[in-house]
This record gives C-alpha cells, structure tokens and sequence, in this order.
C-alpha cells in the first residue's frame, strides 16, 4: 500500500518503521494541513494528529475519497460529521480510541464484566487511566470507550464523568505521570472485596502495528468502521 502520515510525532515515526517493514511505502509525512498535492496519492491515510486539527485533516482526505484511519482523541463530538462526510464520498472511516489488540480484548471483557455485574448495586464502579505527561485530552479516549461500554450495559449509568462515580455518572479518574504509555484498570469495590480487571501497555508498538492492520484491512471497504469490525468480523 502506499500510505500517507496526517500527524507525524512519535505515533507517527512508529507506525513509518512498522509499515515500512510490513513492506508498504510511505509517500506522505506530514506535520502540517493534509492537501490533494502534499498527500502523494496515497491509498490510505493514518491519521494520529492532535484533537484541534484532527476534524479537518479528516476531512480534507475523505472529501479527496481516500479512506482514513484515525487515533486522535479528544474531538469526538464532531464525528458524526466524519462519519456522514465518509458516506457522501463513497470512501471509508475507522476510529480507534485505541488501537491495540489486547486492548480491543480488554474492551470486550469490560463488556462482559459489566453485563455480570450490573444487578450487584452493592459494588461501586470507577475507572483510572494512567498516561504520560504530554497527552492533550483527558480522560483518555480508551477511559472514555470503557465508560461507554459499562453505561451500555449497566443501567445504573447513562453518563461518564472526570472525578468520583456519582449517582448515575461513571466516574473516571486521569492522571498523567512521565512517559506511560498507556494504563487502563475498571474497579469494583465493596465493603468486602473488590474486583480489578487491567490493561497495561508496555510501549506504544502495539498502537501502531494495530494501526497498520487496520489500513491494510480497510482497502477497498466503503463505510464508517470499528476496531471490532478488524478483528472479529473478518
């Protein structure tokens, strides 16, 4: 394939040497607004920019039909935009809030911990994510998909919020320490134990190869897709 970086900090360097040894090139590096001449005629875009340029990088590449893969986090309010953008031009969009595949397990067992746990109002739910210092948004967009996918299965929820879980608001603890990757843990605590289910990233060549993987996955698709549509319904 040949696929072009919209974004190019240290996501962007990892996902070069990981596609490049995958043996597709890399015809666009690029730092600043993507453009129909600066992007070289990719196949694919991967997009891991920052949460104020991911909107319009996005658009710019799907208006240009070329299918778009993206990690950026923090502007998910805009991407039901995205994803109507990506059907009227007949082209394709996949977000991953986390590209990972033991995360993209770790979602899936966060489901299904919630669905056993949902009629047991005596344990308390709260989430933590751990990050490095230099992360834009908080919570995280991974903390974020935990959330959801609890609220999606627990009753007790219909809201995430940062700080404490109140009433029916599932509450998400960030906190940003020096250069951690990544690290995702979803409590549930009673007056006499407590369960703890945790993801714990070593580095951040997961992401990138998960990235890669969904760009070669994605060639020839047409719709807005999933972490989930990569690898379970292949």
């Amino acid at each position: 394939m040949k696929i072009a970086l919209v974004g190019y900090g240290k996501m962007g360097h990892i996902i070069d040497e990981i596609a490049t040894k995958r043996g597709h090139e890399i015809v666009a590096r690029l730092s600043e607004t993507p453009t129909a001449e600066n992007l070289n005629n990719p196949d694919v875009v991967i997009e891991f920019s920052h949460p104020e340029a991911a909107f319009n990088n996005i658009k710019i590449c799907l208006e240009n039909k070329i299918p778009v893969i993206c990690g950026t986090t923090g502007w998910l309010d805009q991407k039901p935009e995205i994803e109507k953008i990506a059907l009227q031009n007949d082209t394709a969009f996949l977000y991953g809030s986390n590209f990972s595949l033991g995360v993209n397990l770790f979602f899936a067992l966060n489901e299904k911990l919630a669905n056993l746990m949902k009629d047991f109002s005596e344990y308390k739910v709260q989430l933590e994510e751990i990050h490095h210092t230099h992360k834009k948004d908080a919570p995280s967009g991974t903390a974020i998909s935990l959330a959801e996918g609890i609220i999606k299965n627990d009753q007790r929820f219909d809201a995430w919020k940062l700080d404490e879980t109140q009433n029916k608001e599932l509450g998400i603890f960030a906190i940003r320490q020096d250069e951690v990757p990544g690290t995702h843990s979803v409590y549930y605590k009673s007056d006499v134990d407590e369960i703890e289910i945790k993801h714990t990233a070593f580095n951040r060549n997961g992401f990138a190869v998960g990235a890669v993987v969904a760009a070669e996955w994605i060639i020839g698709k047409t719709g807005n897709f999933t972490m989930n549509d990569v690898l379970f319904n292949k």
